[in-house]
């Protein structure tokens, strides 16, 4: 006997009941046989309903293709029904991927020009969801007819298709200029709202619609303004606050009209300050309001006054409860904190206090504004604040803080000693976190401080013999006793606690660090070289001049000329250690250079050069002596980030080729999280050093250096393919480029 078909209703309990996921596969399966036998005999009268069944069914995940033209049926079909359903089928199982959904452009054009307000409402909806660049172009003159219409019904959905079509075909921005400045008399909110999102889209979309309509500011300020000064509206009313979404709606527009325009702003600044001091704050609708004032006043050419009350706002914001209000209070004044420092450093006590909130996305943004707000008048008091942050945050915000400690007590250090006794602290609490050039940095501040050379020395013996597991701390610590380990052993200090040590104490402190599984290669090369120093320090061997003490290095150079002139006293190592496995892992990148990128393996040896030599990519020296003069090339420029290429080609190895990235950051917060990879073809070798750090600072700090080895054997034009990834003004960046415009030196 042949199972009847189920009604819609029946077929959604049966479904809802089946206590397994193959009763409910049986049960959609059976129906779906039924609807496809219904669909072949072409019953009219109940082809909508089973259409809604097939629907339902889509819904649930299961595949519902076979509808697709029956939803095309139902649209030409004269009765409302099969309409209704059919056109919720097509933007539903419909999309611009389908050529089918072309089929139903004529049925929506003429659906358009009917004078049946429900019928056009369908049409509209499905041009707007499911509407191409195709579609778009041949109904753009219907959906302006409609714009003007009687009824607001029918107006509203045409504006809003409108934007779907300003967004699929720009260039038809035109026609609808003219129907917006009428459309703004409306009364009735939801066109309104409707119109100001299409004016919105189209002076982003178009510099002539932007200039067009900010002649209309005046009339925007006082839709506005009508809105904040109405009483209580049932109607528009929520949580107290007459139609939040049109003022938000409103405050968007304004800010884009404003922006970079003094006419204009100085336009809204009464508006604005009206709106920022009236609002209830007690229900998030006001707040949602108000947020978007403080964006606006940031955003405009506001008065001085006006951006304090703005900075005052979002102070406020972050003593809210609710986490979401202090999360956007924290962004935002992380973006305006450079423009408006004074205003923002009065809620530092605030900020600071936002460091202990559990959220970790919350603790983030207020240590990256505390490291913003740090300046010559406050470091010590914020350095200590982030010192104390630092013992306790969690483990993915260790190497931030530590960085951004660094960083600040080398940019606005009162005192060297102050200095030394930070980036000591940080490197006991966070060793392992700091950035690559810390050991560098901390032996150039001391090498250079010569009356901090006994201070320094026992300070940083005390902390070695505490603990050696942080290697930074270690690595710096070897150093300062090699150098100065006689200042060590002769007990006079005023800055410090009497300390008596011997030299029996030294020699097995450092004997300790040798034999000690955390100990890296590098770290015992310090060690080893503290030891070879020590032999002439404390009995006066006949190598004395070959172990003197470092002379003090020029900060004009990179900073990775500083790190190689600091570690210059490893001489037990110092043959150059490869780095496959890091630069393996900066290099993983697929389908780059249409995926015939190479790989940062270990170059296989090449063939005996005319000399009879053999020619390796890791056996050739890092710098040349004399370089060849080939021109520098900026590659990369946003937000006041910069990267520029230089080149070397050792004249004795003409098939290498040397190229240091640099890059400088101009812009008024620092860039963090700063990766830089590479790829180049097979026929090439390419091996990546580790970078100077992750961070670059503001203002034109020190740049971030990297060191490219590409070993071009047969001659060929170098094609490079460049990734960066890093975080700027609170957002995370990724940019893929390729440098097709090398010099032809660098090849020929």
């Amino acid at each position: 006997m042949v199972v009847p078909s189920l009604k819609l209703q029946d077929l959604i309990e049966e479904i809802r009941g089946a206590k397994t996921q193959a009763q409910e596969r049986e049960v959609i399966q059976k129906e779906c046989a039924h609807i496809r036998a219904s669909f072949r005999d072409g019953d009219p009268l109940h082809r909508h309903r089973q259409l809604a069944k097939l629907l339902y069914v889509h819904m649930l995940g299961y595949p519902a293709h076979f509808g697709q033209m029956e939803c095309l049926k139902l649209i030409t079909s004269p009765r409302f029904t099969d309409k209704r359903v059919g056109y919720l089928g097509a933007m539903l199982l419909l999309d611009e991927r389908q050529d089918a959904h072309l089929l139903i452009t004529n049925s929506i054009k003429n659906d358009l020009s009917q004078g049946i307000q429900a019928v056009q409402g369908l049409a509209l909806c499905t041009l707007s969801t499911v509407g191409s660049a195709e579609m778009c172009r041949d109904l753009a003159t219907e959906v302006e007819k409609l714009l003007l219409q009687p009824g607001p019904y029918v107006r509203k959905k045409a504006v809003l298709t409108a934007v779907h079509i300003i967004r699929k075909v720009p260039e038809l921005s035109n026609i609808f200029l003219p129907p917006c400045a009428q459309l703004l008399h409306e009364r009735h909110h939801g066109v309104l709202l409707g119109t100001i999102t299409l004016i919105t889209e189209l002076c982003e979309r178009s510099p002539a619609a932007l200039k067009h309509f900010r002649k209309v500011v005046p009339q925007l300020v006082q839709i506005l303004w009508t809105l904040v000064t109405t009483g209580y509206s049932t109607e528009h009313s929520i949580s107290g606050v007459s139609d939040p979404f049109l003022q938000v709606q409103i405050l968007r527009l304004l800010r884009i009209l404003g922006r970079n325009h003094e006419e204009s702003s100085e336009t809204m600044n009464d508006l604005l300050a009206q709106v920022a001091t009236n609002t209830d704050t007690s229900r998030n609708a006001g707040n949602a309001v108000l947020f978007e004032t403080v964006l606006t006043i940031m955003d405009i050419r506001s008065v001085a006054g006006l951006r304090v009350l703005a900075v005052n706002i979002l102070g406020r914001f972050l003593l809210n409860s609710d986490k979401n209000i202090r999360y956007v209070a924290l962004t935002s004044l992380l973006r305006v904190v450079q423009s408006d420092h004074s205003a923002v450093q009065r809620h530092r006590p605030t900020v600071v206090e936002c460091l202990r909130e559990p959220d970790a996305s919350l603790s983030r943004r207020a240590l990256e504004l505390s490291l913003a707000l740090v300046n010559s008048s406050n470091v010590r008091a914020m350095t200590q604040e982030l010192q104390s942050f630092l013992e306790s945050c969690p483990p993915d915000l260790r190497a931030d803080c530590a960085s951004g400690i660094l960083l600040a007590a080398e940019r606005f250090a009162p005192t060297k000693r102050w200095h030394i006794d930070t980036i000591l602290r940080v490197l006991t609490m966070a060793g392992t976190h700091v950035r690559d050039d810390a050991v560098a940095n901390l032996t150039q501040l001391i090498g250079g401080a010569q009356e901090l050379h006994a201070y320094s020395v026992r300070r940083l013996y005390s902390a070695l013999a505490e603990d050696i597991s942080q290697q930074p701390l270690v690595q710096v610590a070897a150093w300062c006793i090699g150098e100065y380990g006689d200042l060590l052993l002769e007990g006079s200090c005023e800055e410090t606690e009497p300390l008596q040590v011997e030299e029996e104490e030294v020699l097995a402190l450092l004997e300790k660090v040798l034999q000690s599984h955390m100990s890296l290669p590098a770290t015992r090369g310090y060690a080893l070289t503290a030891l070879m120093k020590l032999s002439t320090r404390l009995r006066g061997d006949n190598k004395a001049a070959i172990l003197e003490k470092m002379p003090l290095v020029e900060r004009g150079g990179t900073q990775d000329e500083e790190a190689k002139e600091s570690k210059e006293a490893q001489h037990s190592e110092a043959a150059l250690v490869p780095t496959e496995p890091q630069a393996s892992k900066l290099l993983d990148l697929l389908d780059l250079l249409d995926g015939t990128s190479g790989a940062a393996q270990p170059p296989p040896p090449l063939e005996p050069s005319s000399e009879g030599t053999s020619v390796h990519l890791l056996d050739l020296p890092c710098v040349s002596s004399a370089p060849a003069s080939i021109p520098n090339l900026k590659v990369f420029e946003r937000e006041g980030l910069q990267l520029n290429l230089s080149f070397v080609r050792p004249p004795g190895t003409p098939a290498l080729l040397l190229i240091m990235v640099t890059a400088i950051n101009t812009s008024e917060a620092d860039v963090t999280h700063f990766v830089c990879q590479a790829a180049v073809p097979k026929s090439f070798q390419l091996q990546l050093q580790a970078p100077s750090g992750d961070t670059v600072p503001a203002q034109g700090g020190l740049p971030v250096t990297q060191l490219l080895r590409i070993l071009n054997p047969k001659k060929a034009p170098l094609r490079l393919k460049l990734r960066l990834t890093y975080n700027h003004f609170g957002q995370s960046v990724q940019e893929i480029f390729e440098v097709n415009n090398l010099p032809v030196e660098t090849w020929q």
